[in-house]
């Protein structure tokens, strides 16, 4: 096998040579240089595709052209040639020229006839002045020696003249066999073409040898010509290490598999290589990484290293520990993953690699945050202090030796801790600002997607929705075509979640089945994707009291729940369990739960926003089980850290819990105050579970008021107008959402309300509407 030519780049150079002929009409100059080009010049993905199927045309391309001479008529075919002979295109001229290489000797002269394309030197120039010789004129085509098809005809050359004997013949016998398949139509436009024109030697030796030139050709091309099923495909080595190349580019880019048909093909490619290039260990390894096959990528893994540190030098050896720390932390071998990452940080220390060891401690700051039960002793020894201690030593270390990514990622985490701390918004934005001058500045395309993430999660915080859809939206449209998966899904996976609070659960589902097929052939992608869907469903049927369905789906998801998934996910899971529990009427054992998972966050110190959350779950708990005011002092507490950290959407439900309190203690009016100076802020939240909430809570207030009022009184009867509407909104709110319980709880309230009116007609409405709505509840679940 060639270490680079092989029959296409043949076509290409022949492809070249019909350019500078200028038999290429003036018309088909921009296809045929586009073509040639695509091939020559690698895609660096400066322009990527928003269709991410799209993003491996190149791999296809080159795979393509190397298996088969088709690539070329499907460029060349639909022009004609620039003689303008009747019934001559350009692919005809391109065969003409391809079958006029008839032997061995013929590609040795086409291989040195290609320095006519190239300028001469200076100093050759001058030569030929002193020896009379002119220099061609303008009108020629000469390429420049250091253009891009200059480089690669000079390399074409170069690596022919490299070939022994044996690789040169089967260069030549490659070429004859990808040639063949063009014969049949060859054949027909040129009269004079014979059996044995593909070989000079055969065919002008055919009358000497009579019968034996079969024999001859039997011996030099075996059955190559007959379509043999076992021959080899002409790859060189340079198309396996640029395919190589391009591949782990891709999923080192893009988090994503290759696509099955691509990896068929490259595989096919692989086997028939005499040399199998190391990295296609690496890519081996990067696959079943992906895949969630463990073993094979520590098998893959182990020999990539291997070869290279017995080929090269042990400069690698903290690059193999890193790898291993990812993997193992992958698999959930978090003790192995710490232990493989300091020795990173030893390694790569006495090396004096510096982004291998700044990047192995930003790992291990991201560590400790998402698994704080497995690096606490390590933590209570480490010189490096605080979590923001390391972040700041992190980000000085990477401003100094110009590592803008791992710059820009520190801020951004500065900016997620603080958020997660309850610390100042500004300094949040601040940060946010600064890491975003750096992506703009450096063009970091691929970082835009986690600065986004966080733009939306401080829009969540602060309760203004609409931002946040918009910059999802932002980021769908604009950036998500750069950014790898996990990026993408997470930012979908936040828009599926805001339709679900908003009722639109179809839309949420419609949206997650919308994404690409082969991204989610990914592992860890994979099972978020799975374990999100099935979050959407469980709320849609705890909201339809399909409690059966309910309890399938969540006792799959709690399963599961132990998984490497993240600690928001882990949280929704846990209160929608909750939510179950309370539904079933097995409110201790919600309780249980609730304290559990208090002294977890507490002792791991996570997220301010989720222990906020609890409180207001304990402080509901209490009052389902018909003792609101043993949950005053949780409220306060929850509004009090909810509005100190900004957690707007959880400082409204926080209001609403206080208000239900003062209501219970008969202090109707302060109560009415408190929520309607809450309600138009929660409606910006667009949580339609919470907005109904705190409207059910607004009745009850004014119908202890109008309780307070004369009997038949204006004011008695406008406090009830006001709970009866306030009860209205609650309603159409807890329809949008197909929450049943809540609608039955509302629409019995509003017949109690009739009743006591006088109205016992409309009364009797509600109270069929009531019995409706309890009856058609089984039909919403099938």
């Amino acid at each position: 096998m060639s270490r680079f030519l092989n029959p296409a780049k043949i076509g290409l150079l022949a492809l070249i040579e019909l350019y500078t002929n200028k038999a290429v009409p003036t018309s088909s100059i921009v296809d045929v240089l586009s073509f040639i080009t695509s091939y020559l010049i690698d895609n660096d993905g400066s322009l990527p595709s928003s269709n991410p199927e799209k993003r491996w045309e190149h791999a296809e391309k080159t795979v393509s052209i190397v298996i088969s001479i088709a690539d070329f008529e499907k460029v060349l075919a639909p022009h004609t040639a620039a003689s303008g002979i009747p019934g001559r295109n350009l692919w005809y001229v391109f065969l003409d020229r391809l079958w006029k290489i008839d032997s061995l000797h013929a590609l040795h002269e086409f291989i040195d006839h290609c320095s006519t394309l190239l300028e001469k030197p200076k100093d050759e120039l001058r030569r030929d002045a002193e020896a009379g010789i002119e220099a061609p004129g303008p009108e020629v085509i000469l390429l420049s020696r250091n253009s891009p098809f200059g480089s690669f005809v000079r390399r074409c050359q170069l690596e022919f003249t490299r070939l022994r004997f044996h690789d040169t013949g089967e260069v030549w016998k490659d070429f004859v066999r990808y040639r063949q398949t063009t014969a049949a139509y060859y054949r027909r436009k040129t009269p004079s073409f014979q059996r044995l024109s593909f070989d000079q030697v055969l065919l002008t030796s055919e009358p000497e040898w009579g019968s034996g030139v079969e024999a001859v050709a039997s011996i030099a091309y075996g059955d190559m010509l007959r379509s043999d099923p076992n021959s080899t495909l002409p790859v060189s080595t340079d198309d396996i290490e640029k395919l190589l190349e391009f591949q782990i580019e891709q999923m080192q880019k893009y988090g994503n598999r290759i696509p099955l048909e691509i990896q068929h093909q490259f595989h096919d490619l692989l086997n028939d290589s005499f040399i199998v290039p190391s990295l296609s260990h690496y890519l081996s390894y990067l696959d079943a990484w992906r895949a969630g096959d463990y073993s094979t990528a520590f098998d893959y893994l182990h020999r990539y290293f291997d070869y290279m540190m017995q080929n090269r030098d042990r400069s690698f050896y903290q690059y193999a520990l890193m790898n291993m720390a990812v993997l193992q932390a992958d698999f959930g071998c978090y003790k192995e993953a710490i232990a493989a990452m300091l020795e990173t940080v030893s390694t790569a220390r006495e090396n004096r690699d510096m982004t291998c060891l700044n990047f192995a401690l930003n790992w291990l700051f991201h560590f400790g945050r998402a698994h704080p039960e497995v690096t606490k002793e390590l933590e209570s020894n480490s010189m490096l202090g605080t979590g923001k201690e390391s972040l700041a030593y992190l980000r000085s270390r990477a401003k100094e030796t110009g590592m803008w990514t791992l710059w820009s990622s520190a801020l951004i985490s500065e900016a997620k801790m603080g958020l997660s701390n309850g610390e100042s918004v500004a300094t949040a934005v601040e940060n946010l600002v600064r890491s975003s001058q750096i992506l703009v500045q450096r063009n970091m395309k691929s970082m835009v997607g986690s600065q986004l993430s966080i733009n939306i999660a401080l829009w969540d915080r602060l309760g203004i929705a609409y931002l946040s859809v918009t910059t999802c939206e932002v980021f769908i449209r604009c950036h998500a075509r750069n950014s790898i998966f996990d990026d993408e899904l997470k930012v979908i996976s936040r828009q599926a979640s805001m339709l679900t609070l908003k009722g639109k659960y179809d839309e949420a589902l419609e949206l997650l089945e919308g994404m690409d097929a082969n991204s989610l052939r990914t592992w860890k992608p994979s099972q978020y994707w799975h374990k999100f869907r099935g979050i959407i469903k469980l709320r849609r049927d705890l909201h339809q009291n399909n409690l059966d369905g309910a309890d399938l789906l969540l006792s799959q998801l709690l399963q599961s729940k132990n998984e490497d998934l993240e600690p928001d996910l882990n949280f929704v899971i846990d209160s929608l369990h909750i939510e179950f529990l309370v539904r079933r009427g097995r409110c201790d054992e919600a309780f249980v739960k609730v304290e559990k998972m208090i002294t977890s966050l507490r002792n791991d110190n996570k997220d301010i926003g989720l222990r906020v959350r609890l409180l207001l779950l304990k402080a509901e708990l209490l009052d389902k089980s018909g003792r609101p005011q043993k949950g005053f002092s949780i409220a306060v507490r929850a509004a009090h850290v909810a509005w100190r950290a900004r957690l707007m959407p959880y400082l409204w439900p926080a209001m609403g819990a206080i208000a239900n309190i003062l209501t219970s203690l008969g202090e109707f009016e302060p109560a009415i105050q408190l929520l309607t100076a809450v309600l138009p802020r929660s409606l910006e939240c667009e949580n339609s579970a919470m907005t109904g909430k705190l409207y059910a809570h607004l009745g009850d207030a004014n119908i202890g008021m109008a309780g307070k009022m004369p009997p038949k009184s204006n004011k008695r009867r406008e406090f009830m107008t006001k709970a009866l509407e306030a009860i209205e909104k609650a309603f159409n709110h807890y329809s949008s959402v197909e929450d049943i319980n809540k609608q039955c709880e509302m629409m019995a309230k509003k017949a109690t309300i009739m009743k006591v009116s006088g109205d016992n007609v409309l009364a009797n409405d509600y109270a069929a509407a009531y019995l409706a709505i309890r009856r058609d509840a089984p039909r919403m679940t099938i």
